[in-house]
């Protein structure tokens, strides 16, 4: 099993060469690779110890790459400004970086996802019934991944029109994404990591009306097994993500 330490601060990355040495900076976009080179990594326990650096420890993430396992440990560094580092985008395009070392720095990348409380008069609220992904077989709010370049707000609308076929709107009373209008979104902002795979989430939730009848909601074929309303009691019931839990349980 590979052992590395991931050092990170103001986005600059710790790396070495082979041989231990540096900081070792990567070349953005180099192809061409020396056979007899070592690939710039993550330093070691005793490498960074060697250079002086105190840290403390912020988790540890843990993944296979081909047949190996690696453990990679995430720390903060007590220094100032760390000029002499990577920038951490820099790896992407460097074949000279070692996939591990890459795969880490995918690993910090923020997965944002946007969903959406619809609740209607009667202070239901509408879920529905995954068929694929993540959550197959389970309720949970509208919603999915933030598209490049798109706000989080219009990706609930986007998910919502794509996922159950309706046509919401987001109150959005500082103008984020055009004219301000309403008083409040009810937007719940939560971060987690759920496993020792690392991956960071970043979720937002919103909260507006609506009133939609069984014909006029119109499940995504592949994806949406059915929609319903649900009773906040009954919604907290079905609910198996905790970012849709948290939302609930704000329904008066």
């Amino acid at each position: 099993m590979g052992e590395h330490i991931y050092l990170e601060s103001d986005g600059k990355l710790l790396l070495v060469y082979g041989d231990g040495t540096g900081p070792a900076i990567p070349q953005s976009g180099r192809t061409d690779l020396d056979v007899n080179s070592e690939l710039i990594r993550l330093p070691t326990k005793e490498e960074i110890d060697g250079f002086g650096i105190t840290w403390e420890e912020i988790r540890t993430n843990k993944f296979r790459l081909g047949q190996e396992d690696h453990t990679v440990t995430h720390g903060k560094p007590m220094i100032d400004w760390p000029g002499e580092w990577a920038w951490k985008d820099s790896v992407i395009s460097d074949n000279a970086v070692d996939p591990v070392a890459r795969e880490s720095v995918y690993r910090t990348i923020h997965r944002v996802v946007s969903k959406v409380m619809v609740i209607n008069s009667r202070k239901q609220v509408l879920m529905a019934k995954v068929s694929r992904g993540f959550f197959s077989g389970c309720w949970t709010l509208p919603g999915g991944f933030v598209d490049y370049g798109e706000h989080p707000r219009e990706a609930a609308i986007r998910e919502a029109m794509e996922e159950l076929g309706i046509e919401i709107s987001i109150d959005d009373p500082k103008g984020e994404v055009g004219e301000a209008f309403g008083s409040d979104d009810g937007a719940l902002i939560r971060e987690e990591i759920f496993n020792e795979d690392g991956i960071n989430w970043v979720s937002f939730t919103y909260r507006c009306s609506g009133e939609f009848g069984e014909d006029e909601i119109v499940p995504k074929d592949d994806e949406i097994e059915e929609a319903r309303w649900f009773s906040k009691t009954d919604a907290l019931r079905v609910a198996v993500s905790i970012f849709d839990i948290e939302a609930i349980s704000t329904i008066d």
